[in-house]
């Protein structure tokens, strides 16, 4: 009698354990999209600011493959036939540019639409309207939804850094010699908080604000991207990185003392998305943030 009610006292306890466990996260790559729509659904009804919510949806990358090839403009693009968003695979750029627009959507149709307007002047996709480089074009054709806070943050430890940007030689690079329609030449000078100083301003740092990683070659400006992530306490940067083909964590002290043995990275710029986003321009509806009401015929 004894040994029957030990078997079923291990039996309940067995069961108590199963039910405490909590269920496996999925990845976006493992959900379907139904299920992401549901989720941006849910997610906006709750009382979560915009950094908040980058903080949610950038976890669900966390453990996604690394490819730094995932995207490009569709199938039917005349250069990069890429898909226009791949859940299933990502690089720095696309994981930073598909959760800002989750943080800012209602649904899934809706996140599509505002990530070409993130990704691409005035939504228009193309080669010629691709926001290409991230500090000289995506970070000034996004201050519909971004602050850059480099100086806010960064102080008297801020400092310039003055570049060429060319689209004409980017396209060369790519073996693209027939865009008629570019940005011409721009000497462009920033404010970077250099590597050596970063952790005498993490406390100013906010979870959920944006990291461009700034490095050290003519006619560029960022080498990589991020999110910072605040938990437990701890500063991580988090981020799809190349070296480790996956998503994932890494405390900000480790990634920037790893900075310091790279002579190729200066530092960081900062960006912080706005809690009141300017969805239109002038008077008509923009940036993908659309509904039937503001189409007129």
């Amino acid at each position: 009698m004894r040994s029957l009610w030990i078997t079923a006292l291990c039996s309940l306890m067995t069961l108590s354990l199963w039910a405490g466990e909590p269920e496996m996260k999925k990845t976006y790559g493992q959900m379907t999209r139904p299920e992401i729509n549901q989720l941006l659904k849910e997610t906006c009804q709750k009382p979560l600011s915009n950094a908040q919510k980058i903080e949610f949806y950038s976890d669900r990358f966390l453990g996604t493959p690394y490819e730094l090839t995932c995207e490009g403009d569709g199938p039917y693009a005349l250069y990069e036939t890429m898909p226009l968003i791949n859940l299933e695979k990502t690089n720095c750029m696309c994981m930073v540019e598909i959760v800002l627009a989750m943080s800012l959507s209602s649904n899934y149709e809706e996140m599509f639409n505002v990530l070409q307007h993130i990704r691409y002047r005035q939504g228009l996709i193309g080669m010629a309207t691709r926001n290409h480089y991230t500090i000289a074009d995506w970070l000034p054709a996004n201050q519909w939804c971004l602050d850059d806070v480099s100086s806010r943050v960064g102080g008297r430890y801020c400092k310039p850094l003055t570049r060429i940007i060319s689209h004409r030689e980017f396209f060369k690079s790519k073996g693209i010699t027939d865009i008629e329609d570019m940005l011409p030449d721009r000497t462009l000078t920033i404010q970077y908080i250099p590597k050596e100083d970063l952790l005498k301003i993490q406390d100013k740092l906010h979870s959920g604000d944006l990291v461009s990683i700034i490095m050290d070659k003519p006619g560029i400006f960022s080498a990589h991207m991020g999110l910072i992530i605040k938990k437990d306490g701890k500063t991580y940067f988090r981020h799809a990185s190349q070296a480790a083909m996956t998503t994932l964590d890494q405390p900000f002290d480790d990634y920037v003392n790893s900075l310091m043995k790279n002579p190729k990275r200066l530092g960081m710029v900062f960006m912080r998305v706005k809690e009141k986003v300017n969805w239109k321009i002038k008077d008509n509806p923009q940036h993908g943030k659309i509904s039937l009401k503001d189409i007129k015929d």
